[in-house]
């Protein structure tokens, strides 16, 4: 599954390092559709296992390492696994958020099966806490940052993957007190979203979760300020281990009204934030630099 695009940027960054990497995938996503073979999986059971079994024997003789997502293999895991320990293939197991998330150490016990696990951020390495922690990258070529204008009702900008998870209706009640207008951006192409992402004046990402996603990172590419809930001890794990603090505004559904009060009256502030918000990126989420940290543990694979 290309979940949020992330398996695919990778791929294109090991790709320019010269990695003989690609992307297979059972079907093509409908928000992100990009992969360098879809197995279009068809009819009942049987034949879709069938199906997975073929690109299995295509793949293995010419694969050092298989690089699973959300939790998934090629074939099922009963199989998967001792079919690469007789091939002496390597594997990975890499985490993306929903797939982990609350689960007990009992139901993600088969990510031991792997030789290697991998979480995209400090507060997800609660649930797997022997995992790498390697964040989501971006290709931010694409993303020329767009300052905030100096409109008096700055556009806010809101895109939740799911209503309830993302708490869009306190996002909703806390942006009705204020001199702002709300875009939510939900449904659409990719590309489409991005280009809504770029008009933006500030971005609430979510209230619930703890921690950004790749929506924010987006925003924060294109020089936004991002408005989110962010767990304070991670927040401090995640300087130490990136070497840099978060320029993300921190709120609660509770005060999430307050916090933002003051980018809505102060461009310039929004414009401090965005610009902080791009460095951070940079530094932290360039593709380049997580495709490396990806080789680093291919190359620990024994």
């Amino acid at each position: 599954m290309n979940v949020a695009g992330i398996p695919w940027e990778n791929v294109q960054a090991l790709r320019r390092k010269g990695v003989d990497a690609r992307l297979v995938v059972f079907e093509r996503g409908r928000l992100h559709h990009e992969a360098d073979w879809s197995l279009d999986r068809s009819g009942p059971l049987p034949r879709r296992l069938a199906q997975q079994f073929a690109a299995f024997a295509k793949l293995a003789p010419q694969t050092d390492v298989f690089h699973f997502y959300f939790g998934l293999t090629l074939i099922p895991k009963s199989v998967q696994f001792p079919l690469l320990r007789a091939l002496r293939k390597k594997s990975v197991f890499h985490y993306l958020g929903t797939d982990i998330r609350g689960k007990s150490r009992d139901e993600l016990a088969y990510g031991k099966r792997a030789d290697a696990e991998i979480v995209g951020s400090y507060d997800a390495q609660r649930w797997v806490p022997d995992a790498h922690v390697i964040p989501p990258g971006l290709d931010l070529r694409p993303f020329t940052p767009i300052p905030p204008s100096d409109n008096p009702r700055p556009l806010v900008v809101h895109a939740p993957s799911n209503r309830e998870k993302k708490g869009t209706a306190d996002v909703i009640a806390a942006l009705e007190q204020l001199p702002v207008d709300l875009d939510i951006v939900e449904d659409v192409p990719h590309e489409e979203a991005r280009a809504r992402y770029a008009r933006a004046d500030i971005v609430v990402d979510q209230l619930r979760a703890g921690w950004h996603g790749v929506f924010a990172l987006e925003a924060m590419a294109l020089g936004k300020p991002v408005v989110t809930y962010l767990k304070p001890d991670v927040v401090e794990q995640s300087a130490a281990g990136y070497g840099v603090r978060i320029p993300i505004v921190p709120v609660t559904a509770d005060t999430l009204a307050a916090a933002i009060t003051p980018l809505v009256e102060s461009p310039a502030r929004r414009r401090e934030i965005g610009a902080a918000s791009r460095a951070y990126v940079e530094q932290v989420h360039d593709i380049d630099r997580v495709a490396d940290r990806l080789l680093d543990v291919y190359r620990s694979l024994r």
